[in-house]
């Protein structure tokens, strides 16, 4: 909570440093600066003398071509700075730090170790970094990596508890729930984030990691909420309220919503895999500083022109959200006022669009398209990105349009059929802002192919409980869609992608084989590499460990026989075998390695025995040959195993 509390406030203020700066304190936000300022007035509420533009500071203009131009050169100079900083610090000191973070996270908590992945290295750059790159103006979110953020805190606070740190599945449980606070932090919704750690993360969810999750995940939300970052008491900057109802007609625009979200998630998910494929088999990977500079510079020089694309995007998302109230001075809420209204605050009829509607149509439509295509190829370059907030900007967008399209319908039209029922002239039926905020769960929905826990995070963002079917149809539809194209989402194609061993939870396993048919080494191939329990020399078991990759060896009684003792770790027989060599005296290549607990007396000239019993797993976990896979494929999956011996009468 608190370092997601310290990256809102440093982001804030570093993204309106590429525009200008606070004189009467620098490390003020141009909101804060002008906070202060006794010299404003409410039309003008973004300008006080306090802040100046970098034309103003440098060459005392605020208006004219050469001062754009000033400030348009500086804004990409600043963007260039951050992006060429982030991506410098990852490369040479936590390579881990780009990415999500969440594809890895769910690989670890699905059994597989990525050592490093959470340390403290990573924790300290991934911090730095994502303050630099979410204040480039980059195409991307910090949502994600906060979660890569709280289960490095996780992983840190498990190692300094013997109870946990040597226990793997206790500190996935404690991953578990650092994920859920991540969520919580991230969108300030502590129950959307419980739901989407059991949903969306997590392997394996027992009940009382359920409650330890929503814990960890009200705690955090406190913490965000006594730093206060956006000054508005709220968790995240686009919370909004609603004071109209939805009408049933209006589910069919909700549907076809969805149907752009499933369809733009799939769009996304093939395009970015196919990029990223090339940049991992291509000479690009080579060049990963000059890749993030040259989409910064392609992004800062397309948006600073359009001002949806030029401010940040969850200032973006949360305007599209707002509703346009009476003291709305953004160009989304230039209607024309009839002048005989005497109606309250909340509840302003449907009115014609004014041309500043027509402009802010054009500008979105285009920062749509720029948004769609520059996502692609900045998701999974060198740097921390999320994909949160970008897909939520696209769906956004897209809805935000829709929702005016049907609101002037319904204005111009209000006599037919589909209209007269609900929509009487003078009324206020249509929400553009519920659309903006349907999109958003259906294009997040698409690349995620998040459900339910999608539908409680909008829901916690927007404190309205009345607009969850709308939300749930655009979800539904969204994953419905998507899944018919393909049923991986985002993160599980980048699983994919690189390699890592991965059983989705979600898949059915439907092949009627057996353990035996599927085993190393199968009938006719090279023997089982094994270690026995007292005829091996150091030599040996050094010359096993040279010749092959395996992460660890079964240890029998001998080679004829072939009854299993236990299992070995490789790591753990490497570290034995150096440390016996530097501390015990008497240990060299000829000593006998024994597994057993009590060795025989040996001659009195014969070199000294190495002992490893106590670095051997006396239970390791077996089935037989018979067992179907589909059993031994849900015993990996549940109890997050890495390896499993097959055996015949022991």
């Amino acid at each position: 909570g608190t370092l997601a509390g310290v990256i809102d406030l440093a982001v804030d203020w570093m993204t309106d440093l590429k525009e200008g700066v606070c004189l009467s304190a620098f490390w003020y936000s141009h909101e804060q600066c002008c906070w202060t300022s006794n010299e404003t007035t409410f039309d003008d509420r973004d300008k006080c003398p306090q802040w100046q533009k970098w034309s103003e500071l440098l060459v005392s203009q605020s208006e004219g071509a050469s001062a754009y131009i000033l400030n348009y050169f500086l804004y990409i100079m600043w963007a260039l700075c951050f992006a060429f900083l982030a991506v410098s610090l990852v490369r040479v000191f936590a390579p881990y730090a780009c990415g999500s973070g969440i594809p890895e996270i769910k690989t670890i908590l699905s059994g597989f170790i990525i050592r490093g992945y959470l340390g403290k290295w990573t924790l300290l750059i991934k911090t730095v970094t994502l303050v630099l790159v979410v204040s480039s103006g980059l195409s991307l979110g910090k949502e994600g990596p906060l979660v890569h953020v709280a289960c490095c805190c996780g992983n840190f606070f498990s190692s300094l508890f013997s109870k946990y740190s040597k226990n793997e599945g206790k500190r996935r449980e404690v991953l578990s729930a650092a994920a859920a606070a991540g969520v919580s932090v991230a969108f300030g919704a502590p129950i959307g984030g419980v739901l989407f750690s059991l949903e969306e993360v997590s392997y394996y969810f027992p009940l009382k990691t359920l409650w330890r999750s929503f814990f960890a995940a009200l705690v955090a939300a406190f913490t965000l909420r006594s730093i206060n970052p956006f000054g508005n008491s709220r968790l995240v900057l686009f919370y909004v309220e609603y004071h109209t109802p939805w009408y049933m007609a209006e589910l069919f625009p909700f549907i076809l919503l969805g149907v752009f979200g499933g369809l733009w998630g799939t769009l996304f998910i093939r395009c970015n895999i196919a990029w990223c494929r090339r940049r991992k088999t291509t000479r690009l990977g080579k060049y990963p500083v000059l890749e993030v500079i040259v989409i910064t510079a392609i992004t800062a020089i397309i948006a600073y022109p359009n001002p949806y694309t030029r401010r940040s995007t969850s200032e973006l998302i949360s305007e599209l959200f707002n509703d346009c109230g009476a003291l709305e001075s953004s160009q989304l809420c230039d209607y024309i006022n009839d002048p005989n209204m005497t109606r309250p605050v909340d509840d302003i009829p449907d009115r014609p669009a004014g041309p500043g509607v027509y402009s802010a149509m054009w500008q979105l439509a285009l920062a749509l398209v720029f948004k769609i295509v520059i996502t692609i190829f900045t998701f999974g370059m060198k740097i921390p990105s999320g994909l949160f907030i970008p897909s939520m900007a696209v769906g956004a967008m897209a809805g935000r349009m829709v929702g005016i399209g049907v609101e002037q319908l319904a204005y111009h039209h209000h006599d037919w059929i589909i209209f007269r029922n609900w929509c009487r002239p003078g009324a206020d039926c249509v929400t553009p802002g519920l659309y903006a905020m349907v999109g958003a769960a259906a294009c997040l929905g698409g690349v995620t192919r998040m459900t339910v826990s999608l539908v409680v995070i909008m829901f916690e963002l927007t404190g309205g409980l009345e607009y969850i079917v709308p939300l749930m149809a655009a979800a539904v539809t969204s994953k419905w869609v998507a899944d018919a194209f393909g049923k991986e989402g985002i993160y599980e194609a980048h699983i994919h992608l690189n390699g890592y061993p991965f059983l989705d939870v979600k898949d059915e396993f439907t092949h009627r084989t057996l353990a035996t048919d599927v085993m190393r080494p199968r009938r006719g191939e090279a023997p089982l590499s094994v270690l026995t329990q007292d005829s091996m020399t150091v030599e040996d078991v050094e010359t096993l460990i040279k010749e092959t990759d395996y992460n660890g060896f079964p240890v029998v009684v001998s080679k004829d026989s072939e009854r299993l003792i236990g299992f070995a770790q490789r790591r753990e027989l490497i570290l034995a075998i150096k440390n016996a060599r530097q501390r015990q005296d008497g240990v060299v290549s000829n000593s006998i390695v024994y597994f057993t607990e009590d060795p025989p007396e040996l001659p009195p000239n014969s070199p000294h025995p190495l002992k490893l019993r106590r670095i051997l797993n006396l239970s390791p976990f077996t089935v037989t040959d018979h067992t179907p896979m589909e059993t031994v494929v849900d015993i990996f999956r549940k109890l997050g195993l890495r390896q499993c011996l097959v055996t015949r009468s022991g």
